[in-house]
């Protein structure tokens, strides 16, 4: 018989329900075992009030919590499997209570649910597919309004229709290579091949429209990554406190005083950002000055945006020139200057930021007073501007943004394009069918046909316990 799970679904922490879950076949066993008076028919789907206790049979046993207990009769359930969800009041003692009495309960085949347990049940039960799965995740760390359409989207089996469409176009075209393979005709040489190499090219253009999506995917999904740097004092701080519209960071008239990288999640422009403060670069003997500078080009070399923040009332020096030197071979289309301090003039010109920088966008301001708000405005329409996402219709869009997903994708493009390049070179079509079966094995991979345990215990290892 199959085990029967448990877990506390709710996050830790106080709040007004909290909910413990069970799934297996001796939920409504562990129902009427731990619900005080409870009916001897329990309709399924029907929320039922009730004193939640370690044994119903004692009279004398402990009342633990008034809860609502709600039973789900397989496979109308998450899981697919006979659920139990009991709903009481928030609080870690009071769950961990009720979970303990579920354990505990003297109920065969009871135990502790493993992370992500109860989603992998709905995998394997056929209630959702592989990409929808982690899509659920996805949904429960999703920070903007973009990400959290694009995971629904997902969830919903958007991604899993499009790539159930590819393989099927993918195995029309294995089907008519297994037929020119039994049934080779006279005219095989040019007819067959050339039809052959025009469906792939298809089936290659359509994984290819995913794959161009991948990096709106990954802003979505992790946001870009955005890193002030400069020299310091120069207002690093001030202008990642005036973004977030709070005092985040330390601010002092005392270079140094950010001895390492701080980040934070906002919104620019409607684009979900990673801002990361840093130490300014200069040359320091102080032990942890030097470990935050360290960790600041690190943050710089993984950066999708540079916000450099210079002081504009005061010429360029060498702590300037050793930041302008450092990142100016980078890219100026994701990079963004910002001369502060113009409220006690105006020194550095944008002539001589652009001389090193090309084309680079700058915004001059002050970051005291009302210009930090002016500033922090500039700021995120130049953001929005840079990652412009506002074109992008996510309840139609196929967007992806699974590492996972994005790995199988690429592999199935280069066996697809292997398999073209062996039909145009005149190779057999047996030996091009092998590299299009590897890609239709490769697309079946991301809604979790021919995968095995090691790769969904990995998958489901990243939920948390109770989902």
């Amino acid at each position: 018989m199959a085990d029967t799970i448990a877990a506390i679904s709710t996050a830790p922490g106080e709040g007004g329900i909290g909910i413990v879950r069970v799934s297996g076949p001796e939920s409504k066993s562990l129902m009427k075992r731990l619900m005080l008076s409870c009916p001897e028919e329990i309709e399924p789907r029907h929320a039922y009030l009730g004193k939640v206790v370690k044994d119903s049979s004692d009279a004398k046993s402990e009342i633990i919590d008034e809860a609502i207990f709600l039973y789900m009769q397989e496979p109308a359930s998450y899981t697919g499997e006979d659920m139990l969800e009991i709903q009481g009041h928030g609080s870690n003692v009071s769950l961990k209570a009720i979970l303990a009495a579920v354990l505990d309960s003297g109920v065969p085949g009871v135990r502790m649910a493993d992370p992500g347990e109860f989603t992998k049940l709905a995998f394997l039960n056929g209630k959702m597919d592989l990409s929808q799965a982690e899509a659920v995740i996805d949904i429960i760390k999703a920070k903007t309004d973009l990400s959290l359409e694009i995971a629904e989207g997902q969830r919903a089996g958007r991604l899993s229709e499009r790539i159930r469409d590819i393989r099927e176009s993918l195995l029309d075209v294995l089907a008519q290579m297994a037929v020119d393979i039994d049934y080779p005709d006279e005219d095989y040489e040019t007819d067959s091949y050339e039809r052959l190499i025009d469906q792939l090219r298809w089936v290659h253009a359509d994984v290819e429209e995913l794959l161009d999506t991948v990096s709106i995917g990954r802003i979505a999904r992790e946001g870009v990554r955005a890193v002030i740097v400069g020299k310091p004092n120069a207002g690093k701080s001030s202008l990642m406190n005036a973004i977030l519209g709070e005092g985040r960071v330390i601010v002092t008239d005392i270079p140094g005083t950010t001895r390492d990288t701080v980040e934070e999640s906002a919104s620019l422009g409607g684009v979900p950002i990673v801002l990361v403060d840093t130490a300014g670069l200069r040359d320091s003997e102080d032990k942890v000055e030097k470990i935050g500078i360290e960790r600041t080009t690190q943050a710089i070399a993984g950066a999708d945006l540079v916000i450099l923040v210079i002081d504009g009332s005061q010429d360029l020096n060498d702590e300037d020139e050793k930041v302008l030197s450092f990142i100016e071979k980078m890219s100026t289309d994701h990079m963004l200057v910002v001369m502060n301090k113009e409220d006690l003039g105006k020194t550095v010109t944008e002539e001589a930021v652009l001389a090193r920088l090309p084309g680079v966008r700058i915004i001059s301001t002050s970051l005291v007073d009302k210009g930090a708000l002016e500033a922090a405005k500039k700021v995120s329409e130049a953001v929005g501007e840079m990652f412009d996402l506002s074109g992008i219709n996510v309840r139609e869009a196929n967007i992806v943004t699974n590492e996972r997903h994005v790995h199988l994708l690429r592999k199935a493009s280069l066996d697809i394009d292997e398999a073209i390049c062996m039909l145009q070179n005149g190779e057999s079509v047996e030996v091009a069918e092998l590299s299009a079966h590897y890609a239709y094995e490769s697309l079946g991979k991301i809604i979790g046909e021919e995968v095995g345990e090691e790769i969904l215990n990995t998958v489901f290892s990243k939920f948390c316990l109770g989902k």
